[in-house]
Formats: structure tokens, sequence, C-alpha cells
């Protein structure tokens, strides 16, 4: 489990195959080591990956094929800046949202230019993942716990402050950038639970599910 605020920019500094998928080694720069032993998880620009070795400037993870399909990873290479938290402690403080590290799909960005000293990102996300995504609600960008400032169907708009441009990897975003999006766990758990009895079954929620529960207008 992790919060979202980001701790250090990494590096990928190789990629070997491994039948079908593949070994990272993640040079981690700043991000303190100690404490970190193997098994340990380190959210990886947005994907959760588990430390199978410990060379001192970073760490080796192993990547599924499917993680290769559904999250940006498949198209990194040496070079590649990736954002890096490590997972939460007991001790820790949650200063974003909680994030999961498991990523529900890729958003594009669409749209950036600055206004002011801040950044402004318009980012499309999956259409299927639109229902989630709420006017001042909590989106995972690259592991970054963001607010949404605007929705408009499935694209959403975000204001990006300095320091979030100086540590984090989102000042190497270009129109056309794909980015790994995990939303609200709570939206979630939400719509699970409004099926109530009807959540076994496979046709999932509704319109009218929706407008029972007061959640559309008819």
């Amino acid at each position: 489990m992790f919060t979202g605020i980001i701790e250090a920019v990494g590096e990928v500094a190789a990629i070997e195959p491994r039948g079908g998928d593949v070994r990272l080694r993640i040079k981690t720069g700043k991000l303190p080591l100690d404490g970190v032993k193997l098994g340990d998880s380190i959210c990886t620009s947005g994907v959760c990956l588990t430390v199978v070795h410990l060379p001192g400037d970073g760490y080796w993870a192993d990547v599924s094929n499917e993680t290769l399909k559904l999250t940006t990873v498949g198209r990194w290479s040496s070079g590649t800046p990736v954002n890096l938290e490590r997972a939460l402690t007991p001790e820790s403080r949650l200063g974003g949202h909680i994030v999961s590290g498991h990523v529900d799909g890729l958003g594009t960005v669409v749209e950036q230019y600055e206004e002011g000293r801040s950044w402004r990102f318009l980012i499309e996300a999956p259409a299927e993942l639109a229902k989630y995504i709420a006017h001042k609600g909590s989106i995972c960008v690259d592991g970054t716990s963001l607010t949404v400032n605007s929705v408009d169907g499935a694209r959403f708009d975000l204001n990006i402050i300095p320091q979030t441009m100086a540590e984090t990897v989102m000042g190497h975003y270009q129109v056309g950038s794909q980015v790994n999006l995990e939303v609200d766990v709570i939206a979630r758990y939400l719509e699970r639970l409004l099926l109530g009895d009807k959540a076994s079954k496979p046709e999932g929620l509704s319109m009218d599910q929706l407008a029972e529960h007061g959640y559309l207008k008819r």
C-alpha cells in the first residue's frame, strides 16, 4: 500500500528479457534504501514491483507479461525516468490517498500548457474508467496522488504546482505521452456496495440502480 507522495525520481538502468517477461534494474537516486529488504514493494511509476535483488544503488524486480501489456512498463527503455515510493509503514503519514500500485488503465496526455507558475494537463482516460473519476476527487497518475480539477467525459484536467513538476516525472510529459492510471479504490468499493445482492451477477451496475440510489436524476 502507498500514498501517492513521490519520494524520488529514479531511472531504468537495465531491462533483461526472461522467457517472455523481463527483469528490470531501477537506479533509485536519492530514495533511501536503508530498511528496504528482499520481498518489499516499491511503487515504480504507479506499478507495485517486488524487490528481488538489492545491488546497492537500486533494485531489481521481475515484471510479468501481463504487466508489460497493461501498463507503460512495456514501453520503458534504459534511461526512462520513473517515480518511486516505498510501501507504507505503520508510522507513515497518509499525505496523498490510498494507492495500491495496481494500474487500472493507460491515459494519454492530450493537452498541456503553463498557467502562471503552474502547469495544466488534460488527460484522457479509457472510457471504462470515466465513471470512477470525479471533480475534486483523487486519481493516481504514474504513482502520483493528484486532485482532479475538472472532468469532461473521459477527460480530466490537472493543475500541477512547480514542486510536483520538479520532483516527479511530470516534467518529462509531452502531448501524446501515455501514463499509468489508478482510480480511487473507494470509488471501486462503492460501486460494488451499490450492487448489493446483484454483485454476484455479471451484468454489473446499471443506470437504473444509480438513479435508485440518488446518483442520477430521472
